[in-house]
């Protein structure tokens, strides 16, 4: 992870929901700034800290804001949408057989040839070289079993998984309100 004072292209900002919580960490709340200039504007976000780079207007001019929170609270309680993505996160971008994290694909335990689904309860990621070991057969007659029970996880957990996953690029403004609530090692 690289700590930048000046961001990549395109002077982001970072979204706090009401409780100065991201909405999501992976992918980090981010918007452009052209919309957050709009939020500004429609007085639907209060800014908390800001570029040295400024806006300008012919009759006005602002610092762009690098941390913007909302000022309603936006509930976080819809199920995660189901892909590749997602699972991933789930699974901690590990193959739920071998733990590689190379070559990342996914396996359905019961396979589709028998019946199995394309659901979170019967999808793991796996490495091609695992899927390809498996194939076609279940868990037990592959003696391959997945790491954990494949399920569907909350929108809680995800955002939980994609806190240990940083971006590679963070704005040094943007620090204090991603890992504030981390337990301090002793």
């Amino acid at each position: 992870m690289e700590v930048l004072s000046r961001p990549p292209s395109g002077w982001p900002a970072l979204v706090l929901n009401a409780d100065f919580r991201p909405l999501s960490y992976y992918p980090l709340s981010l918007w452009p700034w052209q919309e957050v200039i709009k939020a500004v504007f429609l007085d639907r976000v209060d800014v908390v800290s800001t570029y040295d780079q400024m806006v300008h207007s012919p009759s006005f001019e602002m610092r762009l804001p690098s941390v913007v929170s909302l000022k309603h609270y936006v509930a976080q309680d819809r199920p995660p949408a189901f892909t590749r993505f997602n699972l991933f996160l789930r699974d901690s971008f590990t193959c739920q057989y071998c733990a590689s994290t190379e070559e990342l694909t996914f396996d359905h335990v019961i396979p589709r040839s028998r019946g199995g689904r394309t659901t979170w309860e019967n999808i793991v990621t796996a490495c091609a070289r695992c899927n390809l070991m498996k194939g076609g057969r279940t868990p037990a007659e592959a003696v391959m079993h997945p790491r954990h029970k494949p399920r569907r996880p909350s929108t809680f957990e995800l955002q939980e998984h994609g806190r240990r996953f940083p971006p590679h690029h963070l704005h040094e403004s943007w620090l204090d309100y991603l890992y504030w609530d981390i337990e301090l090692e002793a």
